[in-house]
């Protein structure tokens, strides 16, 4: 009987000990809950922040300040609309006050025809009065429209046509139709500009992109772009080796003296392109202009400058070629030498040239950047290093004044994993040796230890 009594207080305890540890358990969970549901806390804690917004969209969301309503046209129980509604968690975090909501077009086809839906999943993003419809689903996509929804006006870009040269809309290689989605995300209308159509560049227009014309252009068009600079305009003049095809009186107000020929750098095939006829940016001064590029930009048949300008304009900065480079006036095919004899200058060379100046009736600034080089905005080149970086950099720099927003960057693959000789079999070992050891000692541990407690 003594030793009957013992063994049933410690069962009964036992039973105690664990009605109380689920008793607690279910406190702590419905604890737990509550604190959630008033508290939403996230934590991310992957290497690269993936289940959160970028330091560029949260800087965009954070300068808005009246309500955001997101309209996802899609079943709110399909798997797309759970997908969409993930990412669009991730603005809730940073927006407390942003209104989701689900519309099946199928439902309600009036409401998906008045915001243009034609595809499941589009988003309608309204903001002042301001709607804008998207087709793209992605983080960068969304951030671009609500930094243009939050923007009071666009501005507009004009882009010179009509002589053969790239297209601001056009899908060739050498087009700068990519370029031309680059600057409508920012928020920018690129519109093409042919001047042999109207007498002047419309009064509207803050920024003309001029790349090489095929044709000479006709009397008075170069005045025009002239006419635009005096009353305070800014230019992007991508030039390309050879005559400036009618826009001699251009080149010399700017004051412009290219170097004959062009840049070759004959580190070029070891760094695996494909000829030894292109300038590398791989090194840029201390500049606002070049504050946030780093890698190197290649500018296929560059053309190089003096520094020499115009009086009354400034070379605020200038970007150079490497210093293994120089203008080559032959023939550029193998083996590349330099002669100085002939005029071949040693690198490095400018071949990127930011004028200023200061107009009594125009803005603060007026700017100008004329570039040795149309081809590394096209399209085939755009994604070529540090291409898109410098394009974008130089709008940037032109746009000054129109609060251009920074966006995302661009979704790439992620790196491949990738182990050494040594890397492998540590890994085979500690999965297939050290951890199941491990766990064998902590059970076999938790075995001995309740062995113990029951004697």
């Amino acid at each position: 009987m003594n030793q009957t009594v013992p063994a049933v207080v410690r069962r009964i305890g036992r039973v105690l000990t664990d009605a109380l540890f689920v008793f607690l358990l279910l406190g702590c969970v419905i604890a737990a809950g509550w604190l959630i549901a008033r508290h939403d806390v996230h934590w991310d804690w992957t290497h690269t922040a993936s289940h959160q917004l970028t330091p560029e969209s949260r800087a965009i969301v954070q300068r808005l300040d009246a309500p955001l309503r997101l309209t996802v046209f899609a079943d709110p129980a399909s798997p797309l609309a759970r997908m969409i509604g993930q990412l669009l968690e991730r603005y809730s975090q940073a927006l407390a006050d942003l209104d989701i909501r689900y519309r099946d077009p199928r439902r309600f086809p009036e409401q998906a025809r008045e915001a243009e839906v034609s595809l499941q999943g589009q988003i309608l993003l309204e903001y002042r009065g301001r709607r804008e419809t998207l087709a793209e689903v992605s983080e960068r996509a969304i951030s671009a429209a609500i930094a243009r929804l939050a923007r009071p006006r666009q501005a507009w870009v004009a882009v010179l046509e009509g002589h053969g040269e790239r297209a601001i809309d056009g899908d060739r290689p050498d087009d700068f139709g990519r370029l031309g989605a680059e600057l409508r995300e920012l928020g920018l209308i690129a519109r093409p500009l042919d001047l042999a159509t109207v007498n002047a560049v419309p009064e509207n227009t803050r920024l003309v992109i001029l790349s090489q014309p095929r044709l000479p252009l006709f009397p008075g068009e170069s005045e025009a772009l002239i006419a635009f600079l005096d009353r305070g305009g800014h230019l992007l003049w991508l030039l390309d080796p050879g005559p400036p095809v009618g826009l001699e009186p251009l080149s010399a107000y700017l004051g412009l003296t290219p170097l004959p020929g062009q840049v070759a750098e004959p580190t070029a095939l070891e760094r695996g392109l494909e000829t030894a006829a292109v300038a590398l940016l791989d090194s840029y001064p201390v500049h606002p202009l070049t504050a946030d590029l780093s890698a190197t930009a290649v500018l296929p048949g560059a053309l190089a400058f003096a520094t020499e300008v115009a009086p009354g304009w400034m070379l605020a900065t200038y970007l150079n070629s490497s210093a293994t480079s120089w203008n080559e006036t032959g023939a550029l095919a193998a083996p590349l030498t330099q002669d100085e004899v002939i005029g071949e200058r040693s690198g490095p060379l400018p071949v990127v040239l930011a004028l200023t100046r200061t107009l009594p009736n125009a803005a603060p600034e007026q700017r100008v950047i004329v570039v040795g080089d149309g081809d590394f905005l096209t399209n085939a080149q755009l994604d070529l290093a540090g291409n898109r970086a410098l394009g974008l950099a130089l709008v940037r720099w032109l746009s000054s004044g129109e609060d251009l927003p920074t966006l995302p960057p661009l979704l790439t693959a992620a790196a491949p994993l990738e182990l050494n000789d040594t890397q492998r079999p540590l890994l085979s070992a500690g999965t297939l040796v050290l951890l199941p050891g491990a766990f064998l000692l902590l059970g076999l541990g938790i075995r001995w230890w309740r062995w113990r407690v029951a004697e």
